[in-house]
């Protein structure tokens, strides 16, 4: 995998003709965050400096996830301020990360959607590389890569080590930050997936179930240290990763044929279990008794689980058909808002 490092110089101010040279497109810049008033308005100001210069259409999609300090006020007084191209969207009640990003992945109209923290501690001066690399290579993802992470050591590297290693095994995906939430997509790709749990920090993988894992890359971005507000996450996150590790295993390998999975654990139980009233059936015609033995009853509930795990299957199956047929779930609800024309409230 081919890194490249760019020069940390700031990109505010810039003039086009200093900008990375990439294709024409729409930019959808997409934040989700909950409670986090004091980082509202920076967060408004840095994207917007980032940007100000940016010699392509862009808009900034703040979700606010049912915040109760006050942060989609802070948003929607200071959003209206610096212009229409920052759009606010307002979720009914506290979803979680993962549905507020899907949210705003929603919202966007842009060729090519960037995803970022609001915490402060992605730069989003780092978004014109990920999106020139993006467009310049043909890629459908580039992940930042925090080479030089400036958080917590027990508290926030250590988990997030421990969690790209078991994300790494399991996915087959040889990045070294699969956390970072700083990635640059190509819009058309990313919708073909929906996010529903905690499924944010697994996005890559995901991604690899409808394109190349070979048109995915990762680039070292700047990371700050939070210097507002208080961090969501803890030594805790490494255990729920390792328990949506398990839940991304079986939907990669068996989420369009789960009959597979318990169709196979099924007929290997079942078998089992007619083995063992097979034999016993020999030992009865022997004139053995074996009405007492403890083995026909494994063998008779054998046969009965891997009964019920066959019909389990073919019931996940009609269930999959009935989801794919009717794409329609929706894990998160917005607040009433403006629906804006395609070629409306673009920064240019």
């Amino acid at each position: 995998m081919t890194v490249t490092h760019f020069s940390d110089a700031p990109l505010s101010g810039n003039t086009e003709a200093t900008w990375p040279s990439m294709p024409a497109h729409r930019l959808s810049v997409v934040v989700p965050m909950y409670n986090e008033h004091e980082s509202a308005k920076p967060l408004i100001d840095a994207v917007q400096s980032a940007l100000s210069a940016y010699p392509h259409p862009w808009e900034l999609i703040v979700v606010d996830d049912g915040s109760t300090d006050g942060t989609p006020k802070i948003l929607k007084a200071h959003g209206a301020q610096v212009g229409p191209h920052i759009r606010v969207v307002e979720l009914r009640r506290n979803f979680k990360q993962t549905a507020a990003m899907q949210a705003g992945i929603d919202a966007a109209r842009g060729d090519v959607i960037v995803t970022m923290d609001g915490d402060l501690q992605n730069d989003p001066r780092d978004i014109p590389k990920l999106v020139a690399r993006l467009l310049n290579e043909d890629l459908d993802m580039v992940a930042g890569w925090r080479h030089e992470r400036q958080d917590d050591l027990l508290l926030r590297k250590i988990p997030s080590r421990i969690a790209n290693r078991l994300i790494r095994k399991v996915s087959g995906l040889d990045f070294h930050d699969l956390g970072c939430s700083l990635k640059a997509f190509r819009a058309d790709v990313l919708k073909q997936i929906r996010l529903f749990g905690e499924m944010h920090r697994f996005i890559p993988a995901w991604l690899a179930t409808v394109t190349s894992p070979a048109r995915m890359a990762e680039e070292p971005v700047r990371h700050h240290a939070r210097l507002l507000g208080q961090s969501k996450y803890g030594i805790s996150r490494t255990f729920r990763v390792i328990v949506d590790l398990l839940a991304m295993h079986f939907f990669l390998r068996f989420g369009s044929r789960p009959g597979h999975f318990f169709g196979g654990i099924g007929l290997g139980v079942m078998s089992l279990g007619g083995l063992i009233l097979a034999y016993l059936g020999v030992l009865k015609l022997f004139g053995e008794d074996v009405g007492g033995r403890p083995l026909l009853l494994v063998g008779f509930f054998g046969v009965l689980v891997g009964f019920q795990f066959l019909t389990t299957g073919v019931l996940a199956e009609i269930m999959m058909r009935v989801y794919f047929d009717e794409g329609k779930a929706q894990q998160y609800h917005v607040m009433p808002q403006v629906t804006l024309a395609d070629d409306a409230a673009w920064h240019r």
